[in-house]
């Protein structure tokens, strides 16, 4: 039985500022995932342009008018500390979620680097998948530079390796492809990240093994222990902290705040770590 009371307290959150140039609806994945831990307080307020707020689970929908509109969030998660990893069932790639977390996305164009993955990691091909994830996090984290706003919103993984550059969701995007390509589903979660720095959301990958779903971040900039889960999915097409759904609205200031009551935990990223 996990003891709730034993997890530590990760207090995270941001201010996102918006210019609202005609009606729109906005979709939030900024709030904690179910998963992440016990939910002690959340504050949500909205300023400025007229707000009809829709709360649709963790993502949130927001219809607002012409206007300065600002989100401030908050919110304290009891993290639960990770159960000993139990091995899947059965075939891990006939599950559902890993045949999703294999297919190609609009990042990760995994079809158009899989000749070049396999002669990169021709000598580790037949070694055990967790360990075949770290090493390609490994190169990832060797070969490309992390540059605050070196990349743009179109940029797939593709544009990442030949620029030899780029920032989180690059590094993310390009571990994510290279997995796929060997054959190792891989997804990329969205999460707060106390010590991370400069403070921002932050993109880390999650890969199938044999003891579940592990978390792996080529970017080594927070330990993985202190990672609260916000949202998951394919790329950063599926996990974005701000969409317009509906309208035009344009971002003009976001700050992130993330920190824990613990100490932050030493991260050799090379020992299996899981996201809850």
């Amino acid at each position: 039985m996990v003891d709730l009371e034993s997890g530590s307290e990760r207090r995270v959150g941001c201010e996102l500022t918006f210019d609202v140039l005609e009606p729109s609806l906005l979709a939030f994945q900024i709030a904690p995932a179910t998963t992440a831990g016990t939910l002690l307080e959340e504050p949500f307020e909205m300023f400025g342009a007229e707000v009809a707020a829709e709360h649709g689970g963790r993502v949130h929908l927001v219809q607002v008018q012409p206007g300065e509109f600002k989100v401030v969030y908050s919110a304290v998660v009891r993290s639960i500390p990770a159960a000993p990893p139990t091995p899947p069932a059965g075939d891990i790639l006939a599950r559902q979620d890993a045949i999703v977390a294999l297919r190609q996305s609009r990042y990760c164009p995994s079809d158009a680097l899989s000749a070049y993955a396999s002669r990169e990691f021709a000598d580790h091909l037949d070694t055990e998948t967790g360990w075949l994830a770290g090493q390609v996090a490994s190169w990832v984290f060797e070969r490309i530079e992390y540059v605050g706003g070196s990349s743009g919103p179109l940029d797939t993984a593709v544009n990442t390796l030949l620029s030899g550059r780029g920032v989180c969701r690059d590094f993310a995007h390009l571990t994510i492809t290279l997995c796929r390509a060997l054959g190792i589903p891989a997804r990329l979660a969205a999460v707060y990240a106390p010590g991370l720095s400069p403070m921002d959301f932050h993109a880390v990958v999650e890969v199938l093994t044999p003891l579940g779903w592990q978390v792996v971040d080529a970017t080594r900039l927070a330990p993985r222990d202190s990672l609260v889960r916000i949202a998951t999915g394919r790329d950063a097409a599926d996990t974005a902290f701000a969409t317009t759904v509906r309208g035009d609205v344009e971002l003009l200031e976001a700050q992130v705040f993330a920190s824990t009551g613990d100490d932050l935990a030493l991260d050799d990223h090379v020992r299996p770590d899981a996201l809850a």
